[in-house]
């Protein structure tokens, strides 16, 4: 059989015992650690600021994050009520060939209403209102409580007369609510 690499440098007198005992030793010893240089106390400081200012966005960040999903849970809350108090204060739907005319926006929009919801809403005892699209008369106490939840979603119908001009040839011909268009 052949002898091992280590025996044969040895007979071939390459290498001496003292030599190998030494490389031996060196094999199953742990490296040194790195010796610290003359100013890392500074660096420590400096990388632990670092460190504390990271941490610091980081907490920052998370909280407005923790912020903005509330406020879009909240939304979505309110949401569910106002679609809910609709659907439980919303009268039923007539079908008539009286409309009732209103303003959303620019917009003229039209819905149609018998004699009774026409003058429900000209006296301010009904009110419309908008939830994904659709319209809805509901009584003048739960559009308040809708309004309250998002006052978007009450469309104004009886606002204050604006003021009126002195010079206007028909200030004196006053023009009724329930007014068919």
């Amino acid at each position: 059989m052949g002898l091992s690499l280590r025996d044969q440098l040895l007979q071939a007198g390459l290498l001496d015992k003292n030599k190998l005992k030494q490389a031996s030793h060196e094999q199953r010893r742990p490296p040194k650690p790195p010796k610290p240089q003359k100013n890392a106390p500074a660096q420590d400081a400096a990388q632990r600021q670092a460190a504390e200012r990271a941490q610091a966005e980081k907490r920052a960040r998370d909280q407005a994050l923790n912020q903005q999903q509330r406020s879009k849970a909240e939304a979505k809350a309110r949401s569910a009520q106002v679609k809910q108090l609709i659907e439980q204060y919303r009268l039923p739907k007539v079908e008539s060939d009286d409309y009732f005319n209103f303003i959303v926006g620019k917009k003229i929009k039209r819905m149609p209403v018998d004699a009774a919801m026409r003058g429900g809403l000209s006296r301010g005892e009904l009110a419309i209102v908008r939830h994904e699209g659709m319209y809805a008369v509901v009584p003048a106490a739960a559009a308040q409580r809708i309004a309250e939840r998002d006052e978007r979603a009450v469309v104004p119908l009886n606002l204050a007369p604006a003021a009126v001009d002195e010079n206007d040839p028909y200030k004196d011909f006053v023009v009724p609510d329930d007014l068919v268009w």
